[in-house]
């Protein structure tokens, strides 16, 4: 049954699909924060263990100041776990905005409103003193510049750079969570 979903998957339907899971990935990821946090918190204990093995005496202020380390940049620690989750939101709902995409796995027809993309008529600029032609000619050049703008930046440019965007955030949240995960495991055990 699958293949036969995956054979008959349109364009739009897969768009769609792709979107959905970045979100729920990063609902999960959001989920999963407090079980992060809380291993990173767990540092301290690790820390305090380490220093009852060593040899010597540990004065007080030493061992306050190791914990409140790490208290201290619970913080940063947060911050690095959520910025790219939010900048990788923004940019998935980015996309999905200027794609036209639906919410549903299979999209309704819709009808998109057409855009009118001409000049504004030189009647506008007619009602100008004449006194003024140079003011007119400038406002007539801008206009056009910003038309031909209009034809370099596009929808379909925008929603080139955001698919980029996302999967390069995508990406890089996933290969630095594979590297901490692979310092966690095998660098640190002592």
């Amino acid at each position: 049954m699958s293949t036969f979903l995956l054979c008959r998957m349109t364009e739009a339907t897969f768009d769609t699909l792709r979107l959905w899971i970045i979100i729920l990935l990063c609902a999960l990821r959001l989920a999963m924060m407090r079980n992060h946090l809380q291993a990173y918190l767990n540092l301290a204990q690790k820390c305090v263990d380490q220093m009852k093995k060593e040899a010597g005496r540990i004065s007080t202020v030493e061992l306050q100041k190791m914990v409140a380390r790490v208290f201290y940049y619970l913080c940063v620690i947060a911050l690095q776990y959520v910025a790219p989750l939010v900048m990788l939101l923004h940019t998935t709902l980015l996309l999905k905005t200027l794609g036209n995409h639906s919410w549903g796995i299979y999209p309704e027809s819709f009808s998109t409103l057409p855009v009118d993309t001409s000049l504004p008529s030189n009647s506008v600029y007619s009602d100008l003193p004449s006194v003024d032609g140079k003011m007119k000619v400038t406002v007539t050049q801008i206009t056009v510049a910003l038309s031909s703008l209009k034809n370099i930046f596009t929808p379909l440019l925008f929603r080139g750079l955001l698919s980029f965007l996302t999967w390069w955030i995508a990406a890089c949240l996933f290969s630095t969570s594979l590297f901490g995960l692979f310092y966690h495991q095998y660098l640190t055990v002592a």
